[in-house]
């Protein structure tokens, strides 16, 4: 199944935990990389972001699927020999603990390139290797407020809020991965290895310059891209409209019953708009007070005025359109049943059955990852009395659950 994707036949030692890092190490996954998870005995404090299912939770399904699991101690001087085993024979090594934790376990990429010298090795921090914040314990929250995120999401009141759901863990993870991929391209091309330093802060930067930079060319008072745009209220709820150029503002004054607004040379430029966007809004807004959201989107698609409906995630799987493209698959999860998973643009969709959309338990292949390692079963045994490492029984709690 997975023989003929880019990655197929890449070894990834991944020692990351949370969102960001498993993020990038499941895109690898995806693309058919042998991703080896490495967590500790009680799992990736990822599991638990969120209502668990065992050993499992939505985030960790949704990031760490297609990949294999070994519970490792590395404060145990065998676990972690295991693990430098490991990471010595990867294509790809990924962490995501602070700077200087990989190498005071002897697995920094200057220790494992001694005797892996082509290995490419990802580091995922909050704030990067180096700085005065760099040893700061970090959040999607802090990162968030840090990068200036917040202050451009603020409510009525004007107080700037957080998005509800990890949203720069989930960013940093896709620009780990594009790194990576360029990274290993490099190796397969030149037979070189190199080191990534990838970071929350410098990814929520990237994924921000524009406004960055707009903030500082407008003296941090940028002005709005056009007028009208934005969350109108409704007689029943809420829709999102945009008109972007001329014939959207006209069609929209259409569709209003205000064909006024369109004439009235106080608002018949895009910049007279902007210029007049606190006395304009208001009347707008009156209009779409008078209607409900679905005549509004009716009238206002008819007229081919961008818009959509302010949804729910419940709106967004039963949609038509969702559904006709295949958008999310409906998988049966060999421990929680029939659950939505979003399709990953540029893959095939999921399917049932695929093992790439099952996420492992916490050590549920660790006997087999020893196996492949060269362990004997005595030796194995023997790691899992002195609890080295650790291994998933299906008749555990987490199972039970």
């Amino acid at each position: 199944m997975t023989g003929d994707l880019a990655f197929s036949g890449l070894k990834i030692f991944d020692a990351t935990q949370g969102v960001a890092g498993p993020h990038a190490t499941m895109l690898s996954a995806q693309h058919g990389a042998d991703v080896t998870k490495i967590e500790p005995l009680e799992g990736d404090w990822g599991r638990s972001l969120g209502k668990m299912y065992g050993d499992l939770c939505a985030h960790a399904i949704s990031f760490n699927r297609g990949k294999r699991s070994i519970a490792l101690d590395l404060k145990n001087p065998e676990g972690l020999a295991v693990a430098q085993k490991l990471a010595g024979e990867a294509d790809v090594v990924v962490e995501s603990f602070r700077p200087g934790v990989m190498a005071r376990f002897g697995l920094g990429y200057e220790d494992v390139r001694k005797t892996n010298p082509k290995v490419v090795y990802l580091s995922v921090t909050g704030f990067g290797q180096a700085g005065p914040r760099s040893k700061l314990p970090v959040t999607d929250s802090v990162i968030q407020a840090f990068s200036g995120w917040m202050s451009i999401n603020r409510d009525g009141d004007g107080t700037p809020q957080r998005i509800g759901m990890i949203a720069i863990d989930v960013m940093t993870g896709l620009y780990a991965f594009q790194a990576l991929s360029t990274a290993i391209m490099r190796q397969f091309r030149f037979a070189k290895g190199c080191y990534i330093d990838a970071s929350l802060m410098q990814a929520a930067a990237a994924f921000q310059a524009a406004k960055i930079m707009e903030h500082y060319l407008e003296k941090g008072a940028p002005q709005v891209l056009y007028v009208p745009v934005g969350t109108m209220k409704t007689k029943d709820g809420y829709i999102n409209i945009t008109a972007m150029r001329e014939h959207h503002y006209t069609g929209l004054c259409k569709v209003l019953g205000r064909d006024d607004l369109a004439r009235d040379p106080r608002y018949d430029t895009r910049d007279k708009r902007i210029e007049r966007e606190k006395e304009l809004m208001p009347v707008i807004r009156a209009e779409f007070a008078k209607r409900t959201t679905a005549e509004w989107a009716k009238a206002l698609t008819e007229a081919e005025v961008m818009n959509a409906p302010v949804g729910t995630y419940d709106d967004y799987l039963a949609d038509a359109h969702v559904k006709a493209v295949a958008g999310v698959a409906w998988v049966d999860h060999q421990d929680l049943g029939r659950v939505p998973m979003t399709n990953i643009p540029g893959l095939a969709p999921i399917a049932a059955g695929d093992p790439l959309a099952e996420c492992p338990h916490t050590g549920q292949q660790t006997v087999e990852i020893l196996r492949a390692a060269g362990y004997g079963e005595a030796r194995i045994q023997e790691l899992i009395a002195k609890r080295a490492v650790g291994v998933y029984k299906a008749t555990s709690q987490a199972a039970a659950d």
